[in-house]
């Protein structure tokens, strides 16, 4: 089956994002070649906080400008951010339901260091799709187009301004005793509280 549309590369991306690869029954084109756009869901995931919506960002070596490959976006491990993404994870969801049940899966990810943001990522996508029991169909650009003539073009739709408004479903969130119900927060919000039925969601 031909992929039918394009979509950027997020780290631990949101449930929207899943939502919409399912509408394309997983089969997609990754942008690898675009320019490096800051500010985006890329380099950075939102979970769920005592506080309400927490970002977790990731450091990339300075000089990844707009005019830096995404494939070519190094990480930055001046900072020990994996050990703050890894504890902040932890002291959020420790008290979700099923945490423990993704816990060593997910732990190497924050221990192995990666050279290149575009490799860290998809690796986590894969993980994500391998515990969603989903067959990921993955083609990635060779080259940067502007537009492509066929596909549904998702890269610049799914901003971090425009992702929260996409419209899901309710599913109980840890800290619902004290915050609403944040949508489209990152994928794993939704394993820890789903577990294996979070592939029925979509």
């Amino acid at each position: 089956m031909q992929s039918s549309a394009i979509f950027p590369l997020f780290y631990l991306p949101p449930v929207g994002y899943f939502s919409a690869l399912k509408a394309h029954n997983f089969n997609f084109v990754l942008e690898k070649q675009e320019h490096f756009p800051k500010q985006t869901y890329r380099n950075r995931t939102s979970i769920a906080s005592p506080d309400g919506t927490l970002d977790l960002i990731i450091p990339v070596v300075k000089g990844a400008k707009v005019h830096t490959a995404l494939k070519d976006v190094k990480i930055s491990y001046d900072t020990r951010w994996q050990r703050l993404h890894w504890l902040s994870l932890q002291n959020c969801y420790r008290s979700s339901a099923y945490f423990e049940f993704y816990e060593d899966g997910l732990r190497p990810f924050y221990e192995r260091k990666f050279d290149f943001l575009y490799d860290y990522n998809l690796e986590l996508l894969h993980w994500l799709g391998k515990q969603l029991k989903i067959d990921l169909a993955i083609t990635e650009t060779q080259s940067y187009e502007k537009e492509w003539v066929g596909l549904m073009d998702y890269r610049n739709r799914m901003t971090k301004k425009e992702v929260p408004q996409q419209e899901t479903k309710s599913y109980f969130q840890v800290f619902s005793d004290r915050n609403e119900f944040i949508p489209n927060l990152s994928m794993v919000d939704l394993l820890f509280s789903q577990g294996p039925q979070s592939k029925t969601y979509f």
